[in-house]
């Protein structure tokens, strides 16, 4: 049997070949044998950053490979579960419904039932009543009289129910945002989103890593576009010590 390439069951190293030679060595040189094998993250890291990015992006080819990998790399059936289910709220819930079969699937090859997934409605990690008071008002006072919809399901739906939930660490739940910032071109909210993941543990070379993940599955613009973000954020930190 050809060897897979790391994107579909369906695709091999020889069909990638058969099409685009310099594609498939690229594949094997820059990404499998390099990328994936660089310190700056962790694979189960790199798992969460890399299928976060193809859930917000909608590309389904990358699903069965990546989902298979993230379980291999140490993502729990729980922290799988909580990222499809945050990431509907920050890429759009046809985005997340698309990888639940390619989940399902690996889940029952892998015998994993109900009791290895999160509650519906668990009990909620504490809130952190004053910073998340003064981000309501913040908002409130910008958007809430033309857009409050959007207003009050940012405060009840996302940061006092979402952002709770306990099944996925908070850093890792901002990974997940950042990554999937990232790879959609949103860099206006990466400033707020990076200061809060590094604020839960992230470090400045992991937050780089991310970005150098993220050329290869989301594209060199797109790492561009969020590096003078990025380094601005590093730059206020460092200063304020």
């Amino acid at each position: 049997m050809a060897e897979k390439i790391g994107s579909a069951a369906s695709v091999s190293f020889d069909d990638v070949t058969a099409v685009a030679p310099a594609l498939s060595a690229y594949t094997r040189s820059r990404i499998v044998e390099d990328l994936w094998k660089r310190p700056g993250l962790s694979p189960r890291d790199r798992s969460l950053v890399t299928l976060s990015a193809l859930i917000a992006r909608n590309q389904t080819v990358g699903y069965p490979h990546y989902v298979e990998l993230a379980l291999e790399s140490g993502v729990t059936p729980r922290e799988l579960s909580e990222v499809v289910t945050h990431l509907a709220y920050y890429a759009g819930w046809p985005n997340a419904l698309s990888v639940v079969p390619a989940i399902r699937e690996c889940f029952l090859r892998h015998g994993v039932d109900a009791a290895a997934v999160p509650l519906a409605n668990p009990d909620l990690l504490p809130l952190d009543e004053v910073a998340e008071s003064q981000r309501a008002e913040r908002v409130s006072e910008l958007f809430g009289d033309l857009f409050p919809g959007v207003v009050q399901y940012t405060t009840d739906a996302l940061f006092r129910d979402l952002w709770l939930r306990p099944d996925l660490a908070p850093r890792d739940r901002s990974l997940a945002t950042v990554s999937a910032l990232i790879a959609l071109g949103h860099v206006a909210q990466l400033p707020y989103h990076l200061n809060r993941a590094m604020d839960a543990g992230l470090t400045q070379a992991e937050a780089a890593e991310v970005v150098t993940q993220l050329a290869f599955y989301s594209g060199w613009p797109n790492a561009f576009a969020a590096m003078p973000v990025i380094k601005e954020v590093l730059e206020k930190r460092v200063k304020a010590g």
